[in-house]
C-alpha cells in the first residue's frame, strides 16, 4: 500500500517540492494512523525549507505540523481512539511523517478530538496556532485591568491569544497591523480601531502609548521578531512582562529588556515533546475543543488555497514569505 505525499528533496526554493508515493506508515503499538482530510501551513514550514535553525527539528521530507481526519488504525496500547473517530493534531517532528501526506501514524496521547460543530478544514488551523496561544495565555496570567500589546496580532497565534484573553476579560489589547486586511481581521476579534496601529508610521512607539492612555504596557507580546521585537521592549513597563515567541529578538532587543529588569517567557509548544510530556497535546485540544464547541471562542479563520498536490504546497509557501496571509490560516483539502 502506498500514499502520495509532497516531500522536499533539498533545502532551498519551492521547486525543490515534488510529489512521491511512499510506504503507508507502520503504526507503533501507542499510535493511530490517521487519514488525513486537511492540513495547515505554519512559517516554520517554510524556515525548514530554507534550512534554517528550525530545519533540526525535521525527521521526514515531509513537511507539514498540524492536521485534522479521521483514525482508520488503532495500536494495541491506544487509550480512546478507535476507527472512525474525528481528530486534529500538532505532529510537530513526531508523526511517521508530516502532514503534506494521505496518512500520518501519531502516538496517541498527541491528539485531540476535532469540534463537532466546524470542518476539518478549520479544526487543522487549530493545533499549533492554538496550542502556542493556549501555552502563552497560561503562562501570562493576565489580569482583567492589564495592558497587552501584540505585534502581529493578525497572525494565527495572535488572533487565538485575542480570543483567548477576551474571552477572560482582558479586553485592553492595542496591536499592529500593517495592511486593511490584517485590520480587518482584528476588527473582527473585536479590537477597536483606536487600538489598531499601523507599524509603518514613523512614531510608532508615541502612538502605541498614546493608545495606552499615556503609560507602557504591562505584557509586550512578539510575534514577529526584528526591530518589532525591539518595539516590543520598549513600549514595556519596567519589571514587565515579555512574550517571546519567535526567537528573533536582536541584541538590541536583550539589552532593553535587561535594563528594564523584564520577565520573560520563552514560548514553544514543542518543549513540551522534548520532555515527552505528550498527552500536554492532547488534553490542551481537547480543552480548546471544548471552548470551540461551547461558544466560547471561535473558530480559527481559513483560507483554502487548494488540494494535496506541488502547486499548492508551492502557492502557500510563497504567502507565507511574503508575508500575505492577510488574517487568515493557510489550509489544504487532502
Amino acid at each position: 500500500m502506498f500514499m502520495k505525499a509532497i516531500q522536499l528533496n533539498g533545502f532551498g526554493d519551492v521547486s525543490n517540492f515534488n510529489e512521491a508515493h511512499l510506504d503507508t506508515p507502520a503504526v507503533k503499538n501507542d499510535e493511530v494512523l490517521i487519514q488525513i482530510k486537511a492540513a495547515a501551513f505554519n512559517p516554520i514550514d517554510f524556515q525548514m525549507r530554507l534550512g534554517l535553525r528550525e530545519s533540526r527539528l525535521m525527521r521526514s521530507p515531509v513537511l507539514g505540523r498540524e492536521l485534522s481526519g479521521i483514525v482508520i488504525k488503532v495500536g494495541p496500547d491506544v487509550i480512546g481512539f478507535e476507527p472512525g473517530d474525528e481528530v486534529m493534531a500538532l505532529a510537530g517532528s513526531r508523526g511517521s511523517n508530516g502532514s503534506y501526506a494521505e496518512l500520518m501514524a501519531l502516538n496517541y496521547r498527541m491528539i485531540g478530538r476535532k469540534p463537532q460543530n466546524i470542518s476539518f478544514e478549520e479544526a487543522t488551523a487549530i493545533p499549533s496556532s492554538g496550542l502556542t496561544a493556549w501555552h502563552s495565555f497560561n503562562r501570562m496570567q493576565a489580569a482583567g485591568s492589564d495592558s497587552i500589546f501584540i505585534n502581529g496580532a493578525a497572525g494565527g497565534v495572535g488572533r487565538f491569544l485575542i480570543k483567548l484573553l477576551k474571552a477572560n476579560g482582558v479586553t485592553n489589547i492595542i496591536a499592529t497591523a500593517g495592511n486593511k486586511h490584517s485590520v480587518a481581521a482584528l476588527q473582527e476579534l473585536g479590537i477597536s480601531f483606536g487600538k489598531i496601529i499601523n507599524y509603518h508610521e514613523p512614531d510608532l512607539k508615541g502612538l502605541l502609548i498614546a493608545a495606552n492612555k499615556g503609560r507602557q504596557f504591562d505584557y509586550a507580546v512578539d510575534l514577529v521578531g526584528g526591530v518589532m521585537a525591539e518595539m516590543a521592549a520598549d513600549v514595556l513597563k519596567m519589571n514587565g512582562t515579555y512574550v517571546d515567541i519567535t526567537f528573533l529578538g536582536t541584541s538590541t532587543t536583550r539589552e532593553i529588556l535587561f535594563d528594564k529588569g523584564a520577565n520573560i517567557l520563552n514560548i514553544a509548544a514543542y518543549a513540551f515533546a522534548i520532555e515527552n510530556n505528550l498527552k500536554w497535546y492532547g488534553e490542551s485540544l481537547n480543552y480548546l475543543a471544548h471552548l470551540i464547541e461551547t461558544g466560547e471562542i471561535d473558530a480559527p479563520a481559513v483560507n483554502v488555497i487548494g488540494s494535496l498536490g506541488v502547486q499548492t504546497v508551492q502557492e502557500a509557501h510563497r504567502l507565507m514569505e511574503a508575508n500575505r496571509i492577510y488574517g487568515k490560516k493557510l489550509v489544504m483539502k487532502v
